[in-house]
């Protein structure tokens, strides 16, 4: 059966508008439900939203937002954040500081770096997230050293997928979906994508040996795969960000690789995508130009006006096009199904939460300060034996 044919009967009653809101993850400004948040939302209808550390003040705040978040739309959001510890970490001001990825690969310890999964996803839990856009699956180069720093674990593609693997069993147990990025890989790139558009010269036999490693290992085991902003001419000839590549997203991830899972873009309003497009009409273009190349899920996270327009430029394509109109029905029933399956009552992460006490809060503090004394104390007796 193709997958374009696949429809739930919720999809079935959709309006297009419906259906091309499912292929959105959107985020805005703002610390609490508001006239406007809400229209944007009941209008969208958005796949899911994501917070930064500008909309959370609070366990208990985040919370209720999230919660505000899901009234306004009929199906199941995903709530996401980027929590990986380290320099991203948007839980400090309200949890305390999460230790670096880098420092739990120190330890060696594949115990801990399950515990961290599990640390990490219960705090995102608590707060109302069931999405962290988290393991990094970078390859630690020392080209990419300064735009990485810690958030890269080792330049070993098979201790990467060690790493990941345990981290990714313990989100699980916490009821957390974990997003693997930034695909094919950023271990080369030594520009930053929120800025310019980094290019790496490496041919794909190397990728394949090396970068693309883990995504191979756990593409059973990945819910989501984020598409970077990096271009590779060496495999497309071309300059075009791999989130924006059919030759990367349909061809080498979905079938060379054969990844099941949801596909998503970085965020569509970094500097890395804009510059591939006309400045007059980028993030609308862009946005079209990832769902056309094979991508299941655009972020825009930031600006209203651009998340309105690129709906819009969604919606005018998909009635323009029939070829593009029958891909993004069948992203969009591929997201439904996946949520269908995934926020099952019975599973871990589709229990709805409790709103989180200042005694639940207290805990998790508490958990993750003694996670970081044990990251430093497992570190130290490391290094005394090695």
């Amino acid at each position: 059966m193709r997958a374009a044919s696949v429809k739930t009967p919720l999809m079935r009653a959709q309006s297009v508008t419906r259906q091309i809101g499912q292929v959105l993850i959107i985020g805005f400004d703002g610390t609490e439900m508001s006239p406007r948040l809400a229209s944007l939302l009941t209008n969208i209808q958005p796949a899911g939203v994501i917070l930064f550390a500008r909309n959370i003040t609070g366990a208990k705040q985040a919370h209720t937002l999230l919660r505000e978040c899901q009234k306004c739309v009929a199906t199941p959001l995903f709530t996401c954040v980027d929590l990986e510890g380290g320099t991203v970490d948007r839980f400090r001001r309200v949890i305390g500081s999460t230790p670096s990825p880098a420092e739990v690969f120190a330890t060696g310890s594949r115990l801990l770096f399950r515990k961290y999964g599990r640390v990490i996803g219960e705090n995102c839990r608590a707060l109302g997230f069931n999405v962290d856009f988290a393991p990094v699956l970078d390859l630690a180069f020392e080209a990419s050293r300064s735009v990485m720093s810690s958030r890269a674990v080792s330049d070993d593609p098979k201790q990467v997928v060690a790493y990941a693997r345990e981290f990714l069993h313990g989100l699980g147990n916490a009821g957390v979906l974990g997003c693997g990025k930034h695909f094919p890989g950023l271990g080369e790139a030594t520009l930053d994508t929120h800025h310019e558009l980094p290019s790496v010269d490496k041919p794909l036999r190397k990728l394949w040996n090396d970068d693309l490693v883990p995504y191979r290992s756990l593409r059973r085991e990945l819910p989501m795969v984020m598409v970077s902003h990096a271009a590779f001419p060496a495999v497309t000839k071309k300059r075009t960000p791999a989130s924006l590549s059919k030759k990367w997203i349909t061809d080498i991830l979905r079938k060379k690789i054969g990844y099941r899972g949801l596909i998503c873009s970085d965020d569509l309003e970094m500097g890395g995508v804009l510059a591939a497009a006309p400045i007059e009409r980028a993030t609308e273009q862009v946005t079209i130009g990832h769902i056309r190349a094979g991508g299941d899920l655009g972020l825009i996270c930031h600006q209203e006006d651009f998340i309105l327009r690129a709906h819009e430029a969604l919606v005018r394509e998909a009635e323009r096009d029939g070829r593009f109109s029958r891909r993004v029905r069948e992203s969009a029933g591929r997201v439904l199904a996946f949520k269908k399956k995934t926020f099952d009552k019975k599973s871990t992460a589709g229990r709805c939460t409790p709103a989180p006490t200042p005694a639940r809060v207290e805990k998790l503090t508490r958990q993750l300060w003694e996670f970081g004394e044990e990251i430093r104390v497992a570190t130290f007796a490391r290094e005394e034996h090695a």
